[in-house]
C-alpha cells in the first residue's frame, strides 16, 4: 500500500498524524471487499455467490464504503506503526488509541486523506541535573526514639486480660466493637458495617477513628454519635463528609506489659541474650531506616530542582493511567477490585471522581519525575550486565525470609530479569545523582518528626522513588 504521512506536533505531547493512501490502493482494497462479498451473499432472486457487482453497489454503496474506509484506515495506520522507520517520539503510547481526527469520505477514484491525533512519549529536554545544591535535615536516632521502640515491644509481649464487667474503656485498652453507619431514620446503610473489630483504644487504628467516643463506655453499651470529617481527612473516602455511627462495645480487656529485661529480650529472639543485645539490634534498625529515608529525601529533593527547570507536557492518557493504577492500588487497600470500592462509596460518581481529581497533581508530579529519570538513565547509557543482576538476586536472597529456589526461580522469567535490570539502572542513576550533586546538612531535626512528615507526605500516593 503506498502511504505518506506528515506529523504536526500539538500541545500536551499528542500528534496529528496526516496520511494520504494512493488512489490505486484505495480502489484495490475497495474491490478486494466487493469481490469478497459478491463470493458469499445471497440475495432474493440471486444464488449465492452469483449477485452481479453493479446490483451489490447499488443496494449497498453507503455500507460498502464504509467499511472499505474502515479497512484501509486500519491497514495504512498498521503499515506505519509496525516500520521500523517511523521513530520513537511519532508513535502512540500503548495506552492511546489513535482517534480519527475529522470523519473522511472515500472516493475510489481520488487518493484517500485522513488525520488521526494520539499521545505520544512527551519530549524531555534537561539541561542541568549536576551541580545542584540541597539541603536536608540534620537527624539521629536519638535515645528517646530506642525507648519508644522498646515501649512497641513491651506492647506486643504483653499480656491481655478482660476488664472487670463493670470497668470503663480507657486508653491503652484492647476493645472489641460492631458498628455500622447509619441513616438518618437509623437504618443500617450498605457501607462501613464491621462486627468483632478490635484494636486498641488511642492508637487511631480504625477509618473512622472513633477512639475517643469509645473511652468512658462499659462492655455491652451501645452508642450513637455523628463525626465530621474535614476536607483534608486522611482516609479520602470520608474527607468532608458527616457520618452518623452506631458502636457496641462486645469486649474489653487492658494489657499487662512485661518488664523491660534480659527475659523480655531472649523473649523477643533467642539470638539476644541480654537486654542490651536487643537495644543494640533495635538501634541499628533504626539508623538503617533513617539511612534509607533521609536517601529518599535526598533524591526527592535533588529531582524537584531539576523539575523545576525541566518543564514537561504530560499527556493525557498517560496521567489516566496513573490515576487509574492509582484508583487500583486504593481498591487493593479495600481488599476489593475497583467496582467493589465503588459500591463501598455508595455507588457515588461525584465522590469517586471528587477522590481521583485531588490525586492528580501528586501523579503528574510523579510522571514528571518519573520521565526525567528514564531520559537520563537513557542519555548516560547506563546498564546492569549479567553479573549484576546475579549479584542483586544473591541479595535478595540473604534479606528475604522468601526459600532461595523460590527466588531464583522467580527471577529465571525473562520480563522479571528486565525488571530487576530496570532497578539495578536506576539504582546507578540515583548513586550518581547523591555524587554529583551537594547536600548541606539543614536545622537538627528528630527521628520521629522525619518519619511522622514522610509518612504524611506519601499517604495514598506512590513514592516518587522506590528503593
Amino acid at each position: 500500500m503506498t502511504v505518506t504521512k506528515e506529523i504536526t506536533r500539538l500541545e500536551k505531547s499528542s500528534v496529528k498524524l496526516s496520511v494520504t493512501v494512493g488512489k490505486d490502493d484505495v480502489r484495490s482494497e475497495y474491490d478486494a471487499l466487493l469481490s469478497e462479498y459478491t463470493k458469499s451473499i445471497q440475495l432474493p432472486g440471486f444464488r449465492r455467490g452469483k449477485v452481479p457487482r453493479d446490483v451489490l453497489v447499488r443496494k449497498f454503496a453507503d455500507a460498502l464504503k464504509d467499511e472499505a474506509l474502515g479497512k484501509i484506515i486500519e491497514k495504512s495506520l498498521g503499515e506505519l506503526f509496525e516500520n521500523e522507520d517511523l521513530p520513537r517520539e511519532d508513535r502512540p503510547l500503548p495506552y492511546s488509541t489513535p482517534r480519527v481526527d475529522e470523519e473522511p469520505k472515500l472516493d475510489t477514484e481520488s487518493d484517500l486523506r485522513f488525520s488521526v491525533v494520539y499521545d505520544v512519549l512527551p519530549a524531555v529536554k534537561v539541561e542541568k541535573w549536576e551541580g545542584i545544591e540541597i539541603e536536608v535535615p540534620d537527624v539521629t536516632v536519638s535515645d528517646e526514639d530506642l525507648a519508644r521502640e522498646l515501649e512497641t515491644i513491651r506492647d506486643r509481649n504483653s499480656i491481655v486480660l478482660d476488664k472487670d464487667e463493670d470497668a470503663a474503656a480507657a486508653n491503652g485498652d484492647v476493645v472489641t466493637v460492631d458498628y455500622a453507619e447509619i441513616g438518618d431514620s437509623g437504618e443500617v446503610l450498605p457501607v462501613g458495617e464491621r462486627k468483632d473489630f478490635s484494636f486498641t483504644l488511642g492508637s487511631g487504628h480504625n477509618t473512622y477513628k472513633f477512639d475517643d467516643e469509645i473511652i468512658g463506655m462499659k462492655k455491652g453499651e451501645t452508642k450513637e454519635f455523628t463525626k465530621v470529617y474535614p476536607r483534608d481527612f486522611e482516609e479520602k473516602t470520608l474527607a468532608g463528609e458527616t457520618i452518623k455511627i452506631r458502636l457496641t462495645l462486645t469486649a474489653l480487656k487492658e494489657k499487662k506489659l512485661p518488664d523491660l529485661d534480659d527475659d523480655l529480650a531472649q523473649d523477643v529472639d533467642e539470638e539476644f541474650e541480654t537486654l542490651d543485645d536487643l537495644k543494640n539490634s533495635i538501634k541499628e534498625r533504626l539508623e538503617k531506616e533513617l539511612e534509607n529515608r533521609l536517601r529518599n529525601m535526598k533524591l526527592n529533593n535533588i529531582l524537584e530542582k531539576i523539575m523545576e527547570n525541566t518543564p514537561v507536557e504530560i499527556p493525557e492518557s498517560m496521567i489516566k493511567m496513573e490515576l487509574d493504577s492509582r484508583w487500583k492500588h486504593l481498591a487493593h487497600r479495600f481488599n476489593t477490585d475497583s467496582e467493589g470500592l465503588y459500591k463501598i462509596m455508595g455507588n457515588s460518581a461525584e465522590q469517586a471522581e471528587s477522590i481521583i481529581e485531588s490525586w492528580k497533581p501528586d501523579a503528574v508530579k510523579a510522571l514528571h519525575s518519573r520521565l526525567i529519570v528514564e531520559t537520563l538513565i537513557e542519555e548516560l547509557k547506563l546498564e546492569a550486565s549479567d553479573d549484576e543482576v546475579e549479584d542483586e538476586i544473591d541479595r535478595l536472597v540473604l534479606e528475604n525470609d522468601t526459600e532461595e529456589e523460590e527466588i531464583r526461580k522467580y527471577y529465571e522469567n525473562e520480563m522479571m530479569r528486565e525488571y530487576l535490570k530496570d532497578d539495578i539502572k536506576e539504582k546507578k542513576f540515583f548513586d550518581l545523582l547523591l555524587e554529583k550533586n551537594v547536600i548541606k546538612a539543614g536545622e537538627k531535626s528528630n527521628y520521629m518528626e522525619l518519619v511522622s512528615s514522610h509518612n504524611h507526605d506519601h499517604d495514598h500516593e506512590q513514592d516518587d522513588i522506590d528503593e
